[in-house]
C-alpha cells in the first residue's frame, strides 16, 4: 500500500484540473472532491515513477515557437497555392535519419513535422532514429533539411545537454 508520500503530486494536480473541467465550474466543492478522487485513484492505481528527461530551455523554446509558427504559416500558404494550381503536384517519401535517438526527441520531432502542412510522418524507425516522411510539392533536399532543422529546434528547446552536444558534434543545419 502506498502512502501519501509516494503519490505523484503533479499527476494529482492534472487529475484535479480534469475533474474541474468535467464539472464545468471552479468551485471549492469541485476542487476538494477532485483532490479526493485524484488521491484515491493514485493510491488504488499506482503508476511507476516516470522520468521523461525533459528540459525546457527558454531561449530555445522561444526560437522554436517563432520559427515553427513561421514555418506553419509559410507551409500552409505554399500548400494552399499548390493545391489550387492545375499543375501536377510532386510528392515524395523521404527517409530522414535524425541525430538524436532518444524516444522523447524522436516523438517531439515527428509531431512537429506532422503538424507542418504538406508533410506527414508515415513511420518512425526507432532502432535507427529515422523518420519516413511524405512531403508534398517541394525539393527533396529542401524537405530533408526542413526536417533536420525542426529536429534541431526541438532538441534545443527541450533536449538534455547530451542531446544538444550531439547536435553540435554532428554539425547543426
Amino acid at each position: 500500500m502506498r502512502t501519501l508520500r509516494g503519490i505523484e503530486w503533479p499527476l494529482v494536480g492534472w487529475l484535479v484540473v480534469v475533474w474541474v473541467l468535467l464539472w464545468g465550474s471552479i468551485t471549492a466543492a469541485n476542487v476538494v472532491t477532485g483532490l479526493v478522487v485524484a488521491v484515491v485513484l493514485c493510491l488504488v492505481f499506482p503508476l511507476p515513477p516516470l522520468s521523461l528527461g525533459l528540459r525546457i530551455h527558454p531561449v530555445g523554446l522561444v526560437r522554436f515557437a517563432a520559427l515553427f509558427l513561421a514555418d506553419l504559416t509559410l507551409s500552409g500558404l505554399r500548400t494552399a497555392w499548390q493545391t489550387l494550381t492545375p499543375a501536377p503536384l510532386p510528392c515524395a517519401v523521404l527517409a530522414v535519419p535524425l541525430r538524436c535517438s532518444g524516444d522523447l526527441m524522436l516523438t517531439a520531432t515527428a509531431i512537429a513535422v506532422s503538424a507542418v502542412p504538406g508533410s506527414a510522418v508515415l513511420e518512425v524507425q526507432r532502432s535507427t532514429a529515422t523518420l519516413f516522411v511524405h512531403v508534398m510539392g517541394s525539393d527533396i533536399e529542401e524537405a530533408r533539411d526542413g526536417v533536420r532543422r525542426l529536429e534541431e529546434l526541438v532538441v534545443r528547446a527541450f533536449g538534455t545537454r547530451a542531446e544538444i552536444a550531439s547536435l553540435d558534434e554532428g554539425g547543426s543545419s
